[in-house]
């Protein structure tokens, strides 16, 4: 992975932010030839999956993309991006869902609507603990520009993140007090805490609607979509490799040997303030160095 990345390693206020509002965008995360390259690969997407039976106006949802075109791989280590990640998460991660959406032009309200919600699903009902953990955050790449009103925005509700239930109706047309529509140029990236309530808004804007979504999560969390991505490893630097989810047993997403993360060993060469563990532990100075079940009862389960 270039040094070069390190530039763009997550700020004190933009942790702040985080920590506030459970999102932050990041401004000219794409360039002119990636977004131009993006942009063909989810065109080819679209129009093998957008048959008649499908739907001309539909929202189009396609996961496990990393497969389809190389320029979305290339997104899973972005460094414009990646550096704040691991500053969020921490090193023991990979990505573990992808997906595009695109939104094609309405002339009138969907039948179909999204209402507000927290990721994860099952999470959110079946982890009993307030606030629930973040666990994931996702970026989404926005390949068009979303900067006017009802262009297909992503609708937000800042500070959210905290906050098990939303007195919200449940209708997808309804929208809480406080909620705010995501006005971003084509470039732009959204960093999004998985437990943020957030929703789709239709897309009455001048032109379809496209962005891309990256999952990052920690490695002993199961993937949310199918992941084909093990001929992708091939020829991949061992920091990719994590990223798709390479690892030596089931047991190393808990106990990983120190060829499992090697985000791990570059950060402790070039950034060591971030290899000390995941930056929102309090203890992440203390916590111990990399150690490995060795056939026999380490008493570390």
């Amino acid at each position: 992975m270039d040094t070069e990345c390190l530039q763009f390693c997550l700020t004190e206020n933009e942790r702040r932010q985080v920590q506030k509002d459970g999102y932050l965008v990041v401004p000219d995360a794409l360039d002119r030839a990636m977004l131009d390259r993006l942009s063909a690969a989810v065109d080819c997407v679209n129009a093998r999956e957008r048959t008649a039976s499908f739907g001309r106006d539909r929202l189009l949802s396609f996961a496990n993309i990393l497969p389809e075109n190389g320029a979305f791989l290339e997104l899973i280590d972005w460094p414009r991006v990646f550096p704040k990640v691991w500053g969020i998460l921490g090193w023991n991660i990979y990505v573990y869902h992808t997906h595009l959406d695109v939104s094609p032009q309405l002339e009138k309200a969907p039948t179909n609507p999204v209402a507000w919600h927290q990721d994860s699903m099952r999470v959110n009902e079946e982890i009993e603990v307030h606030p629930r953990p973040r666990l994931s955050l996702k970026i989404g790449y926005y390949l068009t520009d979303v900067s006017g009103a009802d262009w297909g925005n992503t609708l937000l509700l800042p500070g959210s993140h905290e906050r098990d239930e939303l007195d919200c109706p449940n209708d997808g047309v309804t929208n809480p007090a406080g909620a705010v529509p995501l006005r971003v140029p084509a470039g732009a990236a959204l960093i999004l805490d998985r437990r943020l309530w957030h929703s789709r808004s239709p897309n009455f804007g001048p032109h379809t609607r496209k962005v891309i979504w990256i999952g990052y999560a920690y490695r002993w969390l199961r993937p949310k979509d199918e992941m084909t991505v093990g001929d992708l490893s091939v020829g991949a630097d061992a920091i990719r490799r994590q990223l798709l989810g390479h690892a030596s047993s089931a047991n190393s997403a808990y106990d990983p040997e120190v060829g499992d993360v090697p985000l791990r060993s570059w950060l402790q060469e070039h950034f060591p303030t971030d290899a000390r563990g995941s930056p929102h532990h309090q203890n992440a100075q203390a916590r111990p160095p990399l150690y490995g079940i060795r056939g026999k009862n380490t008493g570390r389960r």
